[in-house]
């Protein structure tokens, strides 16, 4: 399903405010929830899921409403800080009963992780977004695809709400029924759309293994990408930030509440370039901002005296480990970055041609592993290289050919 020309004017949507499913239940027990999850099987086709999380108001990343709704069946609304309460063990057995029937999820490598905290995972999978981006649509969030492929919008005015909120807003679901009641049937347009470009077949490999998907693991020091840390020049500094960090953060997770909401990046740079001298010079600082920059003044300014104390001083930079960023390549490695600049000529080529971003086509990632190896530009060489860095096969099949190409090109 091509994008309409951008000077195209927009067709005039109505918005759907209500779902068309009239049976849309709220579930907070454990007998709730065995009976809607039995009433489940007695529906047709995947299985539409989704998960709202309370991101930018709480610390932890967990699930606090889940939505689930196959066609002929209920809409379960279902608030698993409540089932957990009274049994964790339920959403064991509601993985049981529903990991034989396919997973309809948007974006799903946003919602598996907080669903398999709860031991609910897919086994088969059906990604829309990841189905849009492969056919090509410019606009890949669910309201824009709903609007493209099923003529109609769906209200959004809840989509940054606190969601571990008590009790639940009646308005809030409502908007989240509506995201899995839309589901079957954009999933049903996407597959005819992927079929007729010839390209449901990358797409199940695609599915298939984002079953398998974990999040990266966070990283040892986290502490630097606080934004405006850019501004601290020595190392005495950085430990006082990090320092005063790490106080955050810890008691972020005890509160379970988002760290900048406590106290934001900008306030602990400001402690930090301020040079602040005593307890008292903090508290006057009227840069040292956020919710709890008084309330735990004690806490802070015990954090900054602790850095400054420290005779770990950590490094103003990080040594390079790996392949070197790749930023640098023109002026410290210009054959290497003469090699990625062919490479990536070669993934615009095949975007253009296929309908598909780069990214999707192959992670840049690899692309530039090819790059800095000097990656041979026999074909089969190539396809061998990519297949052990983890590209799928469609894509191995797809671009391996143009890529040898352009590196053959540069050969004497």
């Amino acid at each position: 399903m091509p994008e309409t020309e951008q000077n195209q004017a927009e067709p005039v949507l109505e918005v759907v405010r209500s779902s068309r499913v009239q049976d849309v239940r709220l579930v907070e027990t454990c007998e709730q929830l065995r009976l809607g999850v039995s009433d489940l099987l007695s529906g047709e086709g995947p299985l539409a899921i989704d998960a709202e999380r309370a991101s930018g108001f709480k610390y932890s990343q967990r699930a606090y409403l889940i939505q689930a709704f196959r066609v002929g069946g209920p809409i379960l609304l279902i608030d698993p800080i409540a089932i957990s309460a009274e049994n964790p063990d339920d959403f064991t057995w509601m993985q049981q009963q529903l990991e034989h029937l396919e997973w309809i999820i948007h974006a799903a490598t946003q919602d598996i992780p907080c669903l398999a905290e709860l031991g609910l995972r897919p086994k088969k999978l059906f990604d829309t977004e990841l189905a849009g981006r492969l056919a090509g649509f410019e606009r890949v969030g669910l309201g824009a695809m709903v609007a493209k492929c099923l003529g109609f919008q769906l209200a959004k005015e809840h989509s940054a709400v606190d969601w571990s909120t008590r009790p639940l807003n009646d308005s809030w679901l409502t908007y989240a029924a509506l995201d899995v009641d839309v589901l079957p049937e954009l999933r049903d347009a996407l597959e005819a759309e992927l079929t007729q470009q010839e390209k449901l077949a990358w797409a199940l490999e695609e599915f298939e293994m984002l079953t398998g998907f974990e999040p990266k693991p966070q990283k040892p020091d986290k502490w630097r990408g606080m934004s405006g840390l850019n501004l601290v020049k020595d190392q005495r500094q950085l430990a006082i930030a990090r320092s005063m960090w790490q106080a955050r953060e810890t008691l972020a997770q005890k509160l379970d509440v988002s760290p900048s909401r406590l106290l934001p990046d900008s306030s602990i740079v400001e402690a930090v370039t301020a040079k602040t001298r005593s307890r008292a010079e903090l508290n006057a600082n009227k840069k040292f901002a956020g919710r709890a920059s008084r309330s735990y003044l004690d806490l802070w300014w015990s954090a900054y005296e602790s850095g400054s104390a420290t005779n770990d001083l950590p490094l103003l930079r990080i040594p390079a480990t790996g392949i070197p960023n790749h930023r640098a390549w023109p002026t410290k490695f210009p054959e290497a970055d003469a090699r990625l600049a062919a490479l990536r000529g070669g993934m615009t080529i095949l975007s253009e041609k296929h309908g598909i971003p780069p990214e999707n086509l192959l992670s840049p990632d690899w692309v530039r592993t090819l790059a800095w190896e000097n990656c041979s530009a026999d074909e089969e060489a190539l396809s061998q290289r990519l297949a052990q860095l983890g590209a799928r096969k469609w894509q191995v099949s797809v671009t391996s050919r143009v890529l040898s190409g352009a590196l053959a090109a540069l050969q004497p």
